[in-house]
């Protein structure tokens, strides 16, 4: 266990030696600095995430006192409310409700129509990007297209669009293992304030509707059931930060990735039609989301160890993504494979909503940089940030030659 250390740099610039290990000493792990317990293995992890004994929430069945934990702090309420309504932390019945009345506006003909945008923006970004000789691909082209994206299905006017990141990347900082207060505070009140805007948005498209997603949630019924305001907001935010999140750093963690096997990029620029195959492989060889949390709601066995009530299990999607008894050669980066059940996207009730839209996104950009800067090359390494559970880079400085 002395390898696995998500606050320490060495192994956050590399976290896969240390999931090798795991694996090999066993299927579950008791990890007391978070006191959760790990699951390194693939099978376990796919497995898991359908495993109706564990929830995102255990709040539709137990008080905080009965499930033996304490209710998060009263200043942190703001974030609380916004993350508990949204579908990503909840379970059926109110998970099935929600997710089938935003299903209603969220269509797969819905995110098929903004392939054409989408593709324009990438090769807009890239463009520019060219015309410049170079810059931060991180916030020249990975940033923008997503927010961009997102922005325009929700409706969300251009001039309203630039707090869109900071108040996501603020409110994300949650996610991390044991945050400090300081990450916490600006969490509420980002939450505060995304709740504020979005509560003016949806007052005016319920007086002039538009074509939007947000306008789809407000119509969006069922046998007389609607969405609240509140599940409407949280709707919202959950698919601007999850809708953005994975795409931003799976695109700057894959072309890291690439400049570091030239061979596999070489291969890439010399056959695009690759891009979708490179796309799931980047995904799985350096995993955006490493980790996904669950709780028992009744006692559950892995491998003989009993997992009690109340205890929290970490499901670890970056280990999963390397299991060599799931994937040839999982650490080397191969871009012809062809068997590539990765679970980047989660599985279960819970898989994301949003993946159509991310492989779409993730193509049109790979797409337009091989198309546009053919000769891009890497400038400087990069920063890691220092998160574990959502996997990106400061930035990335490349330039055209």
């Amino acid at each position: 266990m002395a390898a696995f250390d998500p606050w320490d740099p060495a192994f956050l610039a590399d976290p896969y030696p240390a999931y090798d290990e795991l694996r090999a000493k066993g299927r579950v792990h008791y990890y007391e600095p978070t006191n959760q317990w790990l699951v390194p293995r693939h099978a376990d992890v796919s497995a898991l995430l359908r495993e109706r004994r564990l929830g995102r929430t255990y709040q539709h069945r137990f008080s905080h006192e009965d499930f033996g934990r304490t209710a998060p702090p009263a200043e942190h309420e703001p974030f609380h409310t916004l993350n508990d309504h949204g579908m990503l932390d909840l379970e059926p019945p109110d998970h099935t409700r929600i997710r089938r009345l935003v299903s209603k506006a969220f269509t797969p003909r819905t995110v098929e129509q903004l392939k054409p945008y989408v593709q324009n923006l990438a090769r807009e970004l890239a463009g520019r990007l060219v015309d410049a000789g170079g810059g931060d691909l991180l916030t020249d082209v990975a940033e923008p297209l997503p927010v961009a994206v997102i922005a325009e299905m929700l409706g969300i006017p251009e001039s309203d669009r630039g707090p869109l990141r900071p108040w996501s990347a603020d409110i994300c900082g949650m996610y991390e293992l044991n945050p400090p207060e300081d990450v916490a505070a600006r969490a509420v009140q980002a939450s505060v304030e995304f709740s504020d805007y979005l509560r003016e948005l949806i007052a005016e498209r319920r007086k002039n509707p538009g074509d939007d997603l947000i306008s789809g949630l407000i119509a969006a019924h069922d046998e007389g059931d609607r969405l609240t305001e509140q599940e409407m907001i949280s709707t919202c935010v959950l698919l601007l930060n999850a809708g953005h999140e994975a795409t931003v750093n799976a695109t700057v963690n894959g072309w890291y990735a690439l400049f570091r096997n030239p061979e596999q990029l070489a291969a890439l620029r010399a056959d695009h039609s690759l891009v979708p195959r490179a796309v799931e492989e980047l995904m799985r060889y350096d995993t955006p989301l490493q980790l996904f949390e669950r709780w028992v709601l009744d006692d559950i066995e892995i491998d003989g160890t009993t997992i009690p009530r109340g205890a929290e299990i970490a499901m670890l999607f970056g280990s999963a993504n390397h299991d060599p008894a799931v994937f040839s050669a999982p650490e080397r980066l191969d871009l012809t494979r062809t068997d590539n059940p990765h679970i980047s996207f989660s599985a279960g009730i819970h898989y994301c909503i949003g993946a159509p839209l991310a492989r779409i996104e993730l193509t049109a950009s790979m797409t337009a940089l091989l198309e546009t800067a053919p000769t891009l090359t890497l400038t400087e390494e990069p920063r890691r940030k220092p998160n574990f559970v959502i996997r990106g880079l400061e930035g990335l400085r490349v330039q055209v030659s």
